[in-house]
């Protein structure tokens, strides 16, 4: 598994691009008397009563084999449900959407049957969790599709750098296919779909990933999106898929069971700003606040290498969206209780402290000294550095 160590390191665990530097200060740091204790107050999510404000950011793992998630997966998850709010891994709801390898799906009843087993061990041990629906969109290569599936992306440019497979190591990422108004019908079913799966499978809830470049991404961003249909060019028609792919998850499961995650300004998979950043974002957060949807999830990576989103869309998204503001990156207790005392979010997600940390909201609480990850199993199959870390 060197070739996947290697070639995955880029992958970012928690929404960002970047280098594995242990320098964020919540490795090794953490905060051991902060007189506020607003991370640690309940608050309420729609129909969810969150025990403190502590979430577990989405991160991939590469645990699903056959793209199911098994026992190992439920075990890891268990582990960390003392988060108020657990996100899983970026799971494809269509077979064209399983870009990397071993990543889990959500479109069939083998992997309804596996989430099964990990909601059920999650809500034993007291825990609420949502589901990411990620498609990869063009971040991917046929290698890691299953037969039949087709790479696809808004329009036919291949997104940067390689790809890391099973059965053939790294390969540049090869141009998807230009997606045609039936196959962007076709996955807008495929999110509607797959999140009443979710509910049938025991999640509390979704987070569409539109963040990161992937699919919802990638329609966002000029740099993927050349289109000069009703999909592409203008600010209305760039944000029409993320848009319309809420609108109906929402219809079909319930708008306080429906969040998603945007990264404005991120440069992971070839994304790039364009002069038109703020409109869009401003646009997108009065939108999707228009659809009652229970969060935003907001990336910012630039304390690992990312663009920092700018004060004006940050603010607004802030200002135009009315739901709850999930901050996200590289925060530690003492950042984080200070954000959320200026208001600037109601929760705030960790990405990498959970993972060595199973045990992290105590942690922090405790003013506990947090274990380092071992970076070179963040993708690797088995247990090593997934579920051995002391809980």
């Amino acid at each position: 598994m060197r070739l996947a160590q290697r070639f995955f390191a880029p992958l970012p665990l928690d929404g960002a691009p970047g280098s594995f530097s242990l320098s964020p200060p919540f490795l090794l740091h953490p905060m051991r008397s902060p007189v506020s204790q607003l991370l640690f107050s309940p608050f309420q999510l729609g129909s969810l009563t969150l025990p403190n404000r502590t979430v577990m950011a989405p991160m991939t793992r590469s645990r699903s084999l056959n793209n199911i998630p098994g026992e190992l997966v439920a075990r890891y998850y268990e582990q960390r449900a003392s988060a108020g709010l657990i996100i899983t891994e970026g799971t494809s709801p269509s077979p064209h959407g399983l870009g990397y390898a071993r990543i889990p799906g959500l479109f069939n009843q083998e992997q309804v049957a596996g989430w099964r087993g990990v909601t059920d061990a999650v809500h034993k041990a007291g825990g609420r969790i949502f589901v990411q629906l990620m498609h990869c969109g063009r971040v991917g290569h046929p290698a890691n599709l299953p037969a039949g599936a087709r790479l696809l992306g808004p329009s036919a440019i291949a997104a940067p750098g390689e790809m890391y497979t099973d059965s053939q190591g790294p390969q540049p990422h090869p141009a998807p296919e230009a997606m045609s108004e039936e196959q962007i019908e076709e996955a807008l079913r495929e999110f509607e779909t797959s999140a009443a799966l979710a509910i049938e499978a025991g999640f509390d809830g979704v987070e569409l990933h539109g963040a990161n470049g992937y699919l919802i991404d990638q329609f966002l961003n000029v740099a993927s999106n050349q289109r000069t249909d009703r999909w592409g060019g203008s600010v209305e028609n760039r944000a029409r898929f993320a848009i319309e792919a809420a609108r109906r998850v929402a219809a079909r499961i319930g708008a306080g069971r429906t969040g998603i995650r945007v990264s404005p300004y991120g440069a992971f998979n070839g994304m790039t700003p364009d002069p038109e950043h703020e409109q869009l974002y401003s646009h997108l957060a009065r939108e999707l606040s228009a659809l009652n949807l229970v969060y935003i999830h907001v990336v910012d990576h630039s304390s690992m290498g990312a663009p920092k989103p700018t004060d004006a869309v940050v603010q607004a998204i802030r200002k135009g969206f009315r739901g709850a503001y999930i901050l996200s990156g590289g925060y530690d207790r003492a950042r984080a209780e200070a954000d959320l005392a200026e208001n600037k979010g109601e929760l705030v997600a960790f990405g990498r402290p959970f993972l060595s940390n199973p045990s992290l909201v105590e942690k922090l609480r405790s003013g506990a000294e947090l274990t380092p990850p071992d970076f070179s199993t963040f993708y690797t199959p088995g247990e090593k550095g997934y579920t051995d870390y002391p809980v």
